[in-house]
């Protein structure tokens, strides 16, 4: 392998463009979304801006999670390989590669309409400032879900220029959602996180963790029937959120023990969660 493929890895690592997982949890809300507010099949030029952006946008989180975190990722077992880790990717690399994708993701959304430019303004605020929330508070995986549920308003935005307030229990319901499964991503690292003094929600939940991880997990089944009921939606969408209360349980029992490799699976599991709400709602509405 020549040194330039040696490289193009390297920034393939650190944008994670071959663990595509965290892109389809960020994709799932946004679609979404833009189902509720087209009441079916949005339009499609919309619909390849949202796709295309959340390949950009996660791509270009990562980079910037991993600039915060260079010093941090070489004492995690399951970070040390990391580029800017282990000296492969210099950090002013990591964040030219981050203002360029940022630049790029931009460019996507001025396709659309002054509203949803003026969203994704904020979404990118708090994309950046999510990888430093770690060294201030125990609950970063807020941060981060505020992010991923930024996706539902500008998916309205962007589809039908508007904001109504129905949209927002669904931006509860990602939120909720998104601290379930990140709170599993932390619990892979927690001993880690306890020696270097990292904090996270999984270390502020301690031994309650599945406690309170059930207690987020109703309120995200709750949050996806309310907002069922306020878009009037049918019996083909609530068999779906019936089906996410199975797969919460599933990841419940199978993380009882809290095996690193359980915890880890549990977060990917929840990939699931978002393709069974959007086949929900895609055959509700056909």
């Amino acid at each position: 392998m020549n040194l330039s493929n040696t490289r193009l890895i390297h920034f393939i690592h650190l944008t994670r463009l071959h663990k595509p997982v965290g892109t389809i949890l960020l994709l799932w809300p946004a679609l979404w979304g833009l189902w509720l507010a087209a009441g079916g099949v949005p339009d499609l030029a919309v619909l390849a801006i949202f796709i295309a952006g959340a390949f950009v946008m996660r791509a270009a989180g990562c980079a910037i999670n991993d600039y915060a975190d260079r010093h941090i990722d070489a004492h995690v077992a399951r970070t040390s390989y990391r580029p800017l880790a282990t000296g492969q990717v210099k950090p002013w690399e990591a964040l030219a590669v981050f203002v360029a994708l940022s630049l790029l993701g931009f460019g996507l959304v001025l396709l659309t309409n002054t509203l949803t430019v003026v969203l994704a303004c904020i979404g990118a605020v708090i994309i950046a400032i999510y990888p430093f929330m770690k060294r201030y508070t125990h609950l970063p995986q807020l941060v981060l879900g505020l992010a991923w549920g930024w996706s539902i308003p500008m998916a309205f935005a962007a589809q039908s220029n508007s904001l109504p307030w129905q949209l927002w229990p669904l931006v509860l319901a990602v939120i909720a959602w998104t601290v379930v499964f990140d709170t599993f991503y932390a619990m892979v690292d927690r001993d880690d996180d306890i020696r270097i003094g990292v904090k996270s929600t999984a270390v502020l939940f301690g031994r309650h963790d599945l406690t309170i991880i059930a207690a987020l997990q109703l309120v995200t089944v709750l949050l996806l029937a309310a907002s069922g009921l306020l878009f009037a939606r049918g019996l083909a969408y609530f068999t779906g959120v019936a089906v996410v209360a199975l797969l919460f349980a599933y990841q419940l029992l199978s993380t009882r023990r809290r095996d690193r490799d359980a915890c880890f699976r549990a977060f990917m599991h929840n990939r699931w969660v978002g393709v069974v709400v959007f086949v929900a709602l895609v055959l509700d509405y056909a």
